[in-house]
């Protein structure tokens, strides 16, 4: 618990993991320029959701992260 305030090592961790992941999202915005990867970076802000219920789901995206799941339920449903 609070890891990143008690080890300088977890903390690191945080920060390296943050920009890795930062750089892969730029890598999914020039792949798919039409999901806005570079500004949102994949969260499940009102922008991507709305991206996803307009231009579909893609394959990086997290089957599990709820609006996905409802989408792909929905689909299934039809």
């Amino acid at each position: 618990v609070k890891g990143d305030s008690k080890v300088k090592a977890i903390s690191a961790a945080s920060i390296v993991a943050k920009v890795e992941r930062d750089k892969i999202m730029l890598d999914y915005h020039k792949k798919y320029p039409d999901f806005s990867f570079h500004l949102h970076k994949g969260y499940g802000t009102r922008q991507h959701i709305n991206e996803i219920g307009q231009f579909g789901i893609l394959p990086v995206h997290s089957r599990p992260f709820n609006p996905v799941k409802m989408m792909i339920l929905q689909q299934t449903e039809v």
